[in-house]
């Protein structure tokens, strides 16, 4: 530690930045608070850090490593447990003939490099990576920055914040003493989920171990799961919870369990897989506070909430939300009911499953196997009288069929469909059956939706943009109107799980049905040529929404790149 510290101080006096007492007093700082050397000396107004960092890569001879898509066995990512990870940026990445190779960000880090050779016991050999490779590794392999097991063992009874609910939550009284606890740890799973705002929690059982992940802004993070031979324990928790036959385990199953978690109700919806190595878990977290959004909320720019807001208050036709699975296709058709939910107008939805009872609103779940489907609850509905229908999805030719009908007849009806963008959905409704002047002259508006990752608030900063980022502005190098342009960033913190991001918004694609399109969809046109006539009207792509929400310090460009990529050019 003595040499590189004198290292550090030689170069910081050579430039006459600091005097050696600043210097002497930023190095004591550094050890007694523990904070990032970089840190400390941009806090005193040290600019010349990258330079710094040149110095310590040449001078330490370190090798630079993409290291986002690398495969890390599991026992080397146990050298270093997800706190310390976290706190000081370190990714292990594999262990041969007793050398821990560990990836950093940041050279300067020498105090915890040093630190970090003690608590391991291994020998270090450091390489560098940039500052995103390093998150999204921490990302993929940590997720969080806390073991469960460590978790459960640290906390009292009371200190649980999760309480389950009704005859589910009833069962196994008699148990509990005998199975504390398995109880004890699969509530502390089920609670940290809640507490770092996971949509899912997937328990896979594997050939060596039992996985557990969450799905947390949109992105699956592995959490050190418990031992595997807790694996059947836990699995039969869970089923009773969930009103499950725990005896069956050839067959997959479906539950719920009702939890009150974090000050607010929670529904969890429970499916078992038999596979390979045991039951796959997947319990899907619905909060109703994530449904019951305002329109602005959920990620509209400028002008577009308020042809949303037009559009939805359209006397009848067909309003279509496209995109895939996971991308808020449900949020915004729940935001857009309750926005219009009045006592003078009766709504009905058939959806697959009902995820929240809305006050004011006929629901209907539909049951295939007593022949309630999609088609026939929607012809069923019609004579119900309705003013606006909301079908969940669109999924054969019998239900395009009659909602068309249901569109012509004087309805408002929303519904979804699963295709890339927003002009692929007159080109599925007409490979469905469906003619093609129907299409046209019932389809309002289709809108395709993706859902990026907020930039922390809490640790958001301001940075110039790279060549790449101003490449995908549609900036070449040296163009003078990139001069000044500065974009946002999360650092990692707490609050965020050191991830940058906390939450999700809407990036959207909204096609408005000119009669300039409705001659092409007559035509049968292909969907790129009728995309191209929409963006001469004035709609923006998916991608540039997105960019525009980037540049509004929203999110970033690399999250806007990583949720379009492969949809458009």
């Amino acid at each position: 530690m003595l040499n590189k510290s004198r290292l550090i101080a030689e170069y910081v006096r050579s430039i006459g930045i600091l005097e050696e007492s600043q210097v002497k007093n930023v190095l004591k700082s550094q050890v007694e608070s523990g904070g990032r050397l970089s840190e400390i000396l941009t806090g005193i107004g040290f600019l010349k850090i990258e330079q710094l960092r040149d110095l310590i890569v040449q001078e330490f001879s370190l090798a630079r490593s993409p290291i986002f898509d690398m495969e890390i066995p599991f026992d080397v990512l146990q050298k270093i447990k997800p706190n310390l990870a976290y706190r000081h940026r370190m990714m292990p990445l594999k262990y041969v003939d007793d050398v821990l190779t560990v990836a950093t960000d940041d050279p300067l880090n020498l105090l915890a490099q040093d630190n970090l050779e003690n608590l391991t016991g291994c020998k270090l050999n450091f390489v560098l990576t940039s500052e995103t490779n390093l998150s999204i590794a921490l990302e993929k392999h940590y997720g969080g920055n806390k073991n469960i097991l460590d978790a459960v063992a640290s906390k009292k009874d009371s200190e649980i914040a999760v309480s389950f609910k009704g005859a589910a939550g009833e069962v196994a009284k008699e148990e509990e003493k005998e199975e504390a606890p398995i109880i004890k740890l699969v509530t502390q799973i089920i609670a940290e989920a809640v507490k770092n705002r996971a949509s899912d929690i997937h328990m896979e059982p594997l050939e060596d171990k039992f996985r557990i992940r969450y799905r947390i802004d949109g992105v699956l993070h592995e959490v050190p799961g418990p031992p595997k031979q807790l694996q059947p324990s836990i699995i039969s928790r869970l089923k009773i919870m969930a009103g499950m036959n725990i005896a069956e385990k050839r067959l997959p199953q479906d539950g719920r369990i009702r939890i009150s978690g974090a000050g607010k109700d929670l529904d969890l919806r429970v499916s078992t897989l038999p596979a390979l190595y045991g039951e796959s878990v997947v319990m899907r977290i619905l909060d109703k506070s994530s449904f019951m959004l305002g329109l602005k909320e959920l990620g509209f720019l400028h002008g577009d909430a308020d042809t949303f807001e037009k559009l939805i208050h359209l006397p009848y036709g067909m309003l279509l939300i496209t995109g895939p699975t996971g991308s808020g296709k449900t949020t915004t058709l729940y935001a857009s009911l309750s926005y219009i939910n009045k006592p003078n107008k009766k709504l009905i939805t058939i959806e697959d499953p009902v995820e929240y009872q809305i006050s004011g609103i006929n629901q209907v779940h539909i049951r295939p196997s007593v022949g309630l489907t999609f088609a026939s609850g929607l012809r069923t509905m019609l004579r119900q009288a309705p003013d606006v229908i909301m079908v969940g999805e669109i999924r054969d030719a019998e239900t395009a069929s009659i909602a068309i009908q249901a569109a012509l007849t004087g309805h408002l009806l929303f519904s979804t469909l699963h295709t890339n963008d927003a002009a692929g959905a007159f080109t599925r409704l007409i490979d469905m059956g469906v003619k093609s002047y129907l299409v046209s002259s019932t389809v309002q508006a289709v809108m395709a939706q993706r859902l990026v990752r907020k930039i922390c608030d809490n640790c958001k900063e301001e940075y110039p943009p790279n060549l790449e980022e101003l490449y995908v502005l549609g900036y070449k190098q040296g163009d003078p109107k990139a001069a000044g342009i500065k974009l946002w960033r999360g650092r990692g913190c707490k609050n965020c799980n050191y991830t940058g991001f906390k939450g999700r918004i809407g990036i959207f694609e909204l096609l408005l049905n000119t009669d300039e399109i409705r001659e092409m969809i007559v035509k049968r046109l292909p969907s790129p040529e009728i995309r191209d006539a929409a963006r001469r009207h004035g709609m923006k792509l998916l991608r540039e929404d997105g960019l525009s929400k980037a540049m509004e310090g929203i999110t970033t460009i690399s999250e806007v790149v990583r949720i379009t990529h492969g949809y458009e050019e």
